[in-house]
């Protein structure tokens, strides 16, 4: 059972046996006062004949509703909804004459001694276009139903991802814009702007990039792994003015993945955090290892760096609860996030994604 079907029958699976009951119930008033005016059957034959309808009918559909959530017919695309709704129809409808002409020949056979049970079965009828319509009906119903529920559902979720995704950004912009942040590089550059002015202005230029990227990328749901380690490579550049040899980084990837997606400053984050909480606080500094590589499926991103998480994490504060947030709505569940200590010296994040290919 999918997740829309879930979420569905966790607040309706009343809704759809009422549906079931009424609407068949309703249907099958007609054949009721056929039966009791046309065919002059008695009142107990005639409720016999009713019930039998409403359950054929239920049973005819909810057989194919079964059938269409193990198979997951309810996620498909339009075109190839059509291509499984149409001949589910036909065959629906044929079991819909086969079964009525049943329950009707075994009437005649029971009530009446007649003997002709088998031509009866077989006869070709107008119950076939009842079938038909009856069938086409209730399927487009069905199926329009969880259309409108996945649409709405995929609505809500989107809105929450733009909002969460923009407040991701504007975290990150604020982190960015605080005054600690600023006062380290703009002082590193002041530094330089006497002893190396051409690195200066490269450090000027960095700044401008990384605020750059925090405004005009806030709206990108993703981007290229490429663009993403650029900016991982602009931020550490400009972090290297401030910690110079106490910081290096060691980037492993293949190439070929540089054109998958990953949701913006989520690598970056990992990087930060690790100079945050590692770097930063080690005399000697020491080297953030970033690896990447794709797996069964996935794409698994590694930051390492010296230092050792305590108070269970809390110290990576509200950027790493922002981006599981992140994960947990743009994935839908398939992206997980871990960061732990993998020695008494070193901290691991680790970030798997499902591929989201350019």
């Amino acid at each position: 059972m999918n997740k829309l079907e879930k979420i569905v029958n966790n607040k309706s699976i009343s809704l759809y046996w009422k549906c079931q009951i009424i609407g068949w119930g309703f249907v099958s008033l007609l054949w009721l006062y056929i039966a009791l005016v046309r065919d002059q059957f008695s009142v107990f034959h005639a409720l016999a004949n009713y019930v039998l309808d409403v359950t054929i009918c239920i049973g005819l559909t909810h057989t194919y509703r079964t059938i269409a959530l193990k198979a997951k017919w309810n996620s498909l695309n339009i075109k190839k909804l059509i291509r499984k709704v149409i001949p589910s129809i036909l065959i629906l409808s044929v079991l819909f004459m086969l079964l009525m002409n049943l329950k009707m020949s075994g009437y005649v056979y029971l009530v009446d001694n007649n003997n002709i049970f088998l031509e009866n079965l077989l006869v070709w009828n107008p119950v076939l276009i009842t079938g038909l319509r009856h069938m086409s009906i209730w399927l487009l119903a069905y199926h329009l139903y969880h259309f409108y529920v996945r649409e709405i559902t995929a609505s809500k979720t989107n809105a929450q991802l733009s909002v969460v995704a923009k407040q991701a950004q504007l975290d990150h912009l604020s982190a960015k814009l605080n005054p600690h942040f600023l006062f380290n590089s703009l002082n590193s550059i002041k530094a330089l702007i006497i002893e190396n002015p051409k690195i200066a202005r490269r450090a000027v230029d960095l700044l401008s990039d990384l605020l750059r990227s925090s405004l005009y990328d806030k709206d990108e749901a993703f981007i290229t792994i490429k663009k993403e380690i650029g900016l991982v490579k602009d931020y550490i550049e400009l972090e290297k003015v401030r910690f110079e040899e106490r910081l290096n980084m060691s980037i492993t990837m293949d190439n070929a993945l540089g054109e998958y997606m990953v949701p913006p400053f989520s690598i970056q984050l990992l990087v930060e955090n690790a100079i945050k909480h590692g770097i930063d606080k080690r005399i000697n500094g020491g080297t953030i290892i970033l690896s990447i590589i794709e797996k069964d499926g996935y794409i698994i991103i590694v930051v390492q760096n010296p230092g050792h998480i305590v108070d269970n994490g809390l110290e990576t504060g509200i950027g790493i609860g922002n981006l599981t947030k992140r994960l947990q709505l743009q994935y839908n569940g398939e992206a997980s996030f871990n960061l732990n200590n993998e020695t008494q010296d070193q901290v691991t994040a680790t970030l798997i994604i499902p591929i989201h290919k350019k």
